[in-house]
């Protein structure tokens, strides 16, 4: 016995995907049914619509410069995320049932690296945002001080640590070496890393949602001792819509991605007794769904990012339909903010101006 344990448990390296599908009881379909057909036209099409409804949120926050403040950036970042999870969807779309069999061991790692990187991306930008919310609420601001050197950076790292997460199992953390800690829903992964990176995720949604309990209490305790001056008013009304869209963002993340967090749990502590297969897609489903949540938030919570959807598709109707030769439909666009200054009046005659002068390095923020 011990040594039929040793020799499974020995580095080689040549064996196929097949095997360790085997070898686990994961079973690979030999043919396309109409069931898979169906499910990867309908997978691929949420895909595109994911890869589009994103890319016109980082579109908006470039053109529109009152969006360019750190808050809007790490959005942009978040639609980013969401935008190469679709991607990465597709690519697993494109890439399972029949098709298993023909992948390589490389292909099939970076077929999962694609998903574990738009997820590590999709969370540390979360805590980012939830970082930034708390620093600029606690000290009674709109927007962070944050320097766009800062922000840049800290976009960098949030990529470096996802491309880091990505590589850790084809690198060093598999199961080549232990066929017994081969997991059952992605069969050349460790059931020890599914916990390690279940368990961490699962863990920074809890930090997550007490941090932004805590900031919702404070804005409330805050709110009650704010005078009726119409400025403050504005202020503070302001603060609690960006949080609520914020807050909606973070509730619909946890909500589609904690079923397969607790799922691939399930499967590095049970194995095959926790029979999970029989819900592995369904759990995808709903994690796909994700990318394609945040921008209707946006469009549903934001009448500025409404506004420059407007303006986006309106502009998109106008040159097809010069190029086609004929006249554009008569549709008023919403007019976009000013180039280099953006002034917001309140109420009072009060005006609030954000300057957007190309040799400085730091945003200037409202005063409040």
């Amino acid at each position: 016995m011990a040594t039929e344990s040793s020799m499974w448990n020995t580095c080689d390296y040549s064996h196929n995907v097949t095997f360790f599908y085997d070898y686990v009881g994961k079973n690979i379909s030999l043919y396309w049914t109409t069931r898979d057909l169906v499910v990867i036209g309908l997978g691929l099409t949420v895909c595109l619509i994911v890869v589009l409804a994103n890319l016109m949120v980082m579109v908006a926050i470039f053109m529109n410069h009152r969006f360019h403040f750190p808050i809007y950036y790490l959005m942009g970042n978040m639609a980013a995320a969401d935008l190469f999870a679709g991607i990465a969807y597709a690519n697993l779309m494109l890439n399972t049932g029949p098709m298993t069999r023909k992948l390589t061991k490389e292909q099939w790692y970076i077929r999962g690296a694609l998903i574990e990187m738009s997820l590590t991306a999709s969370v540390a930008n979360l805590l980012a945002v939830a970082v930034e919310r708390h620093q600029t609420i606690t000290t009674m601001q709109l927007h962070s001080k944050m320097t766009k050197r800062r922000v840049v950076l800290l976009i960098v790292c949030i990529w470096a640590v996802s491309i880091i997460m990505g590589l850790v199992p084809s690198t060093i953390w598999n199961c080549e070496c232990d066929l017994d800690d081969c997991s059952t829903m992605a069969p050349l992964y460790s059931r020890r890393f599914l916990i390690f990176w279940a368990g961490l995720n699962l863990l920074t949604f809890f930090i997550m949602a007490g941090m932004y309990t805590r900031i919702f209490m404070y804005v409330r305790y805050q709110s009650r001792y704010t005078s009726r001056h119409t400025a403050e008013m504005w202020h503070s009304q302001t603060v609690v819509n960006l949080m609520k869209t914020i807050s909606m963002v973070l509730g619909a993340f946890i909500i589609c991605w904690t079923p397969g967090l607790v799922t691939l749990l399930l499967d590095g502590l049970v194995g095959k007794a926790s029979h999970i297969n029989a819900v592995e897609k369904f759990c995808l489903v709903i994690a796909e769904c994700n990318s394609l949540v945040n921008p209707i938030i946006y469009s549903l919570r934001d009448d500025e990012m409404r506004t420059t959807f407007k303006t986006i598709l309106y502009c998109l109707c106008r040159r097809s339909a010069d190029q086609e030769g004929r006249p554009s439909p008569v549709v008023t666009a919403p007019p976009l903010p000013e180039e280099t200054l953006s002034c917001v009046q309140k109420h009072e005659d009060q005006a609030v101006c954000m300057e957007t002068n190309n040799t400085e390095d730091r945003w200037t923020i409202p005063g409040v």
